[in-house]
């Protein structure tokens, strides 16, 4: 009879009645057996079979609840429940695909190899399994079968804007929360189904759905796997999941498998985004439409043919690995982890005397962990159950009624409900084994007694929470409207059904002032409670916001685009400010902790950033001595030090250790000892916040425009504040401090005694005019003498030249006038005497600063070897002018400068000599 068993396998994707053509074909032989991929799906299809052919000849089997009639013709399994002994008629495995499927992949594709029906076996899936079940399955007959409706992508929505019987998929619990708490407010209620939640539960919230008390769904991917709902619409929150073990993100398969619950029978569908997950890509989009996906290559597999003679034998079994080039040993699952765990607990391995011991052993460990705590615990109690069953053969009654009391209570909020289920879940398992309790008639009633209430209490939180009537009748009455949406619109205004109630600065709300007292009151509380889950949301994308979406203002605010969201507060470290953000009370602790880490995360990589040459300079460790004591100082200074501050140290330093400062960008110039790189715009902003911070301002400097040379100088302002925007106070401007030591470069070369003019180079430097100019110099302890000369002409052409016409008029003339016309005779024009030509002689002259600070002499304007030229000797009388262009130049000093940055050079050729 196996002979005449045909295998068929019926391939598409969802809505295309995969799952109703199995119960037909089922339907149509004496006897069958259907697996199906989650308990939920199989009470959703014994509940159509029990409807059609009644309760006395369909049976239910899943690990936690087991309905056998004694006339039982058709049973409807989860895949690791079927009975594949009984030898049906017909067998049917749905979503054969998930023999892909790393945890319980190995269960599908035994199914795959070796379920068969006596007359029909049919396998249903996605029609990426194509090649696989060709190769693995002999004689297998194909049917496509392709959608009823068409799937189309609708883009991004926001969740206020979401359309009508629309379910929002997550994948993580407190995602689903946060999106249902923000439907509860905007939409006034939601339906939430996850695949840890009962059936009872679920079918509970299902109802709310389905009967149009609510027009939304919350769900988790449960959803994907066969859940036939009246959804038109299906917006993905994230892309990404948590699979056990990492976070990745879902293949378009894997998208199109939860899309596709949109649009049932002839009505058309649609899938998008929303919240945080991007816009998919096109060839996603592309794959999903069309239904085009990479066919499977691996399927995983777990050696079913175990050997029981030895622990050791019984681990090797389970670790066998195949040759065939389909299959794939699958990883270690709860199952085998447990197994090795207990066969390393001694007092578990001395009671495995022999094979039977060992299956016993094995029927233990295959009890799943519902619970989730850890994997020691889990062993444990397996531990204990097997010690119970290997020594008394049955569980003991009264341990066993103590665990299930302790769970039996309906008080707590829903992640409490929810646990006790996941607890109860295990009891109801160990109930359903064959053998494993006294009286299991009894057991069984009972902890399906306790889920059932546990599942009843735990709908009543849900729709407590996610559906409040009472809130909503509240809103309706303020507005005198029959529903609220709360939105935020890029410019951060909150509204309530198009009417302004404030706006959404960064994570802070500011009501609107046009309302009256009572109104203000009833207003912000109807704000703020649909902006709490908004908060949450707003927090994840700002943590996840890359650094360029961040700034800092002048005064220290911290910026998200054109928010502020928090500000710069002084710390131990000047380098290490603090965050304060700004959030309000009613976002909670959670928010603004990480509203403020992730701005302390973007404040530390700036500094790291444009500081990065101090941050070298200060973890070099071949610094030391008198360089590291530098460096140190610039650190502390950020980069800029006035030379004079630190004047001994500078002519202390030898030329090694220059060097090695030299190498972190150190420039020892005449007047300042700084980083040129930190002169540059963004560091300049940053050290001006930081120093003011460190300082304790009140209000902070502000940094120049970028690329001015000279800056007005304002008396009022400490001269501090000058250098640390990178400039230098002389006379009426500031001038910054590296063109200011390039200036210093040519006045060296200058003689500051006899008097020197200004190049065009120096004015070109500093960008001023040539009185302007003089001023700085003035600032800068040269004295400026202003004076008038007749102005040079310019060179006339000799007499009986023949005059040079323009080259507009020469070539307006014609080539023949050009060559034969006789030069005309000009009259002469009366000649108007030109300006005198102002010039100023520049002498150093040293005047004491307005600041209190002691003046300091600019190495610059020193000869080498002796005194400023033309400087004036403390106490004494003016010596008489006297004719320097007579005067011989004066002997150049054997002293080599050590800011030269030949110095080293020149000091190996002066040893030579």
């Amino acid at each position: 009879m196996r002979a005449q068993s045909r295998a068929v396998a019926v391939l598409g994707p969802t809505n295309t009645g995969k799952t109703h053509y199995a119960i037909e074909r089922m339907l149509a032989y004496r006897t069958g057996v259907i697996g199906l991929p989650l308990r939920l799906l199989a009470r959703e299809v014994y509940d159509k079979i029990r409807a059609l052919r009644g309760p006395d000849c369909v049976a239910l089997v899943t690990g936690e609840e087991r309905i056998v009639p004694d006339r039982t013709q058709y049973w409807v399994c989860t895949v690791e429940a079927m009975p594949l002994e009984i030898g049906a008629d017909f067998v049917a495995i749905d979503e054969i695909q998930l023999c892909n499927d790393p945890d319980r992949g190995h269960v599908f594709t035994d199914r795959l190899l070796h379920a068969r029906g006596l007359h029909e076996t049919l396998f249903m899936g996605s029609d990426t399994m194509r090649p696989a079940i060709a190769a693995l399955v002999p004689g297998v007959h194909f049917q496509r079968r392709e959608r009823m409706s068409q799937l189309s992508y609708s883009g991004s929505k926001k969740i206020s804007r979401m359309p009508a019987r629309s379910a929002i998929v997550g994948f993580s619990v407190e995602n689903v929360y946060a999106i249902a708490e923000l439907i509860r407010r905007q939409k006034g209620g939601c339906a939430v189904v996850m695949g840890a939640l009962s059936p009872r539960t679920r079918n509970a919230q299902v109802e709310l759905y389905q009967n149009g008390d609510v027009d939304y769904l919350v769900a988790t991917d449960a959803i994907g796997m066969g859940l036939n709902l009246d959804i038109k619409h299906v917006a993905f929150s994230a892309t990404r999941k948590f699979d056990g073990r990492r976070m990745r993100p879902l293949g378009p398969d894997e998208l199109a498998q939860i899309a596709g619950r949109a649009g049932r029978y002839q009505n058309d569908g649609s899938f998008g985004v929303t919240g945080e997950a991007r816009p998919l890509p096109d060839e996603v989009i592309e794959a999903i439409e069309n239904h085009q996906f990479l066919p499977v290559r691996k399927l995983h597999w777990r050696n079913a043919r175990l050997e029981f003679g030895t622990p050791e034998r019984l681990i090797a079994s389970l670790e066998t690995h195949t040759n065939n080039d389909w299959l794939t040993r699958a990883r270690d699952a709860d199952d085998v982890q447990a197994l090795k765990a207990l066969i390393d607990m001694p007092e578990t391995r001395d009671r495995l005397r022999d094979a039977r011991d060992l299956r016993l052993l094995w029927d233990v460990c295959r009890v799943p962990d519902f619970r989730g705590i850890s994997a020691a615990e889990h062993a444990a109690l397996l531990g204990q159950v097997f010690e119970f069953l290997h020594g008394a053969g049955r569980i003991d009654t009264d341990w066993l009624a103590r665990n299930i009391q302790r769970i039996d209570r309906t008080d707590g909020d829903i992640d409490v409900l929810s646990k006790r289920l996941a607890y109860i879940r295990t009891w109801t398992y160990i109930a359903q084994r064959k053998g494993w309790v006294d009286d299991e008639k009894h057991w069984r009633g009972a902890t399906r007694a306790v889920e059932d209430r546990l599942s009843d209490a735990l709908h009543a939180r849900l729709t407590q929470r996610f559906v409040d009537r009472r809130t909503s009748v509240l809103l309706r009455r303020l507005k005198q409207k029959e529903s609220l949406v709360a939105e935020v619109n890029d410019k951060g205004e909150v509204t309530v059904e198009g009417e302004l109630m404030g706006r959404l600065e960064g994570f802070r709300f500011r009501q609107d002032q046009t309302a009256s007292a009572d109104e203000a009151k009833t207003l912000r509380q109807a704000s703020l409670a649909a902006l709490t889950p908004l908060f949450h949301l707003r927090a994840d994308k700002f943590y996840n916001a890359p650094d360029t979406e961040f700034d800092f203002t002048e005064q220290g605010g911290l910026m998200w685009g054109d928010s502020a969201v928090g500000k710069l507060v002084r710390g131990d470290d000047a380098m290490r400010p603090q965050i304060a953000a700004f959030v309000d009370d009613e976002a909670g602790h959670d928010v603004a902790e990480k509203v403020r880490r992730r701005l302390q995360h973007f404040i530390d990589r700036k500094i790291a950033a444009l500081f990065e040459p101090l941050m070298n300079m200060s973890r070099d460790e071949t610094l030391n001595g008198l360089a590291r004591g530098i460096a140190f100082q610039m650190v502390e200074a950020m980069g800029v030090i006035p030379r004079e501050r630190i004047a001994s140290d500078i002519k202390a330093l030898d030329q090694d250790a220059r060097g090695l400062l030299r190498k972190h960008g150190v420039r020892f110039g005449q007047y300042t000892i700084f980083l040129p790189l930190l002169l540059k715009p963004a560091p300049t902003r940053l050290r001006l916040v930081l120093r003011s911070l460190a300082e304790g301002l009140d209000e902070f400097p502000e940094s120049p425009p970028p690329g001015l040379v000279t800056i007005p100088h304002i008396p009022e302002v400490p001269s501090d504040h000058y250098m640390m925007a990178g400039y230098r106070p002389a006379g009426a401007r500031a001038i910054r401090i590296d063109m200011l030591e390039r200036l210093a470069d040519l006045l060296r070369a200058c003689d500051s005694r006899s008097g020197f003019e200004a190049t065009p180079d120096m004015l070109s430097i500093t960008g001023t005019t040539l009185e302007q100019f003089a001023d700085l110099m003035e600032g800068l302890g040269y004295k400026a003498e202003r004076a008038e000369r007749v102005k040079a002409k310019p060179e006339q052409p000799a007499e009986g030249a023949e005059p040079v016409l323009p080259d507009a008029q020469a070539a307006a003339e014609p080539a023949e006038t050009q060559l034969a016309a006789p030069a005309p005779e000009l009259a002469p024009e009366p000649v108007a005497e030109d300006p005198p030509e102002v010039f100023f002689t520049f002498t150093w002259a040293p005047r004491p600063r307005k600041d209190s600070r002691p003046q300091h002499k600019p190495q610059d304007a020193r000869p080498k070897g002796g005194k400023p030229k033309g400087a004036k000797p403390k106490g004494k009388k003016p010596e008489p002018k006297r004719d320097y262009a007579a005067q011989a130049a004066p002997r150049k000093s054997d002293r080599i400068d050590p800011d030269n940055p030949f110095a080293a050079a020149l000091m190996g050729l002066k040893t030579k000599g």
